[in-house]
């Protein structure tokens, strides 16, 4: 997996940035913080109309702000990339045996590697959420400052939300570009329509934070500027949904599936 990234609403961690990984720093969430109401998420989908741009992209000048155009152009690019590596694997496999019947060995390889080859891909997708950890599992921070963090994010959701990331571990957020889950690793975006879906990695800096406070920094991120969030997060993975939900544990199967409900 390439990137993480990095949440802080409340165990008072403060992670730096590196824009080459994509990483969001507290900057990226206490504006938006700022803005954010704890009680709203009692109200389902209530949430802040923020308008904010991250502070991380002064880092990547070079890349061009994320925009429709621009994640339909990506998801173009990733298909004929695929497309490419596929049909060279595929024509193999359909030669080889014209050639002579001796070669079908050869020729089931091909349609092997033609298989496994986009496979890699959506398991590197599916990376960008990464297993959700139970939430009551030890692990090294303090276990009060999961407790708390958990609270504070759930305050930040509306109600569907908050059962979501009880059943499952993740946050789901509906906005411009899509549905959103957020994991404490990343994020993966179910397009409208529910049939391609594109991830995101983003990674951490800094001391260790809660799980759920890196989502919550996340989805702070998020609401504050979402075409900012999908030009500073790298993307790891656009492709058709069944393969990249192939590749993800059984929540973040139903975390997805959520999501599709939704877009």
């Amino acid at each position: 997996m390439t990137d993480g990234a990095a949440a802080q609403p409340g165990a008072g961690t403060q992670p730096g940035v590196r824009p080459g990984n994509a990483a969001m720093t507290d900057g990226a969430a206490a504006q938006p913080g700022a803005g954010t109401q704890p009680g709203a998420g009692a109200a389902d989908d209530a949430r802040p109309a923020l308008d904010e741009f991250l502070p991380e992209l002064a880092a990547v000048p070079w890349r061009p702000r994320a925009d429709e155009a621009a994640l339909r152009r990506a998801d173009r690019r990733w298909t004929r990339w695929t497309a490419g590596q596929e049909i060279p694997f595929l024509l193999i496999a359909a030669g080889l045996p014209v050639l002579s019947p001796i070669l079908l060995v050869l020729s089931t390889a091909a349609l092997g590697f033609a298989w496994f080859i986009p496979g890699l891909y959506a398991a590197r997708g599916a990376g960008v959420i990464a297993p959700p950890r139970p939430w009551g599992a030890p692990r090294p921070t303090d276990a009060r400052a999961e407790r708390r963090a958990l609270g504070l994010l759930g305050d930040l959701v509306g109600h569907s939300a908050r059962q979501a990331l009880a059943d499952t571990g993740f946050v789901i957020e509906r906005g411009r570009f899509g549905v959103w889950v957020l994991g404490p690793a990343g994020a993966l975006l179910v397009r409208p329509g529910g049939r391609r879906v594109q991830g995101y990695c983003v990674r951490t800096t800094g001391e260790p934070l809660p799980r759920a406070d890196r989502i919550a920094h996340l989805l702070l991120a998020l609401r504050a500027d979402e075409a900012g969030f999908a030009t500073v997060a790298n993307l790891a993975f656009s492709g058709a949904r069944w393969r990249v939900r192939r590749a993800l544990d059984p929540d973040g199967r139903a975390a997805l599936d959520a999501a599709v409900a939704l877009a």
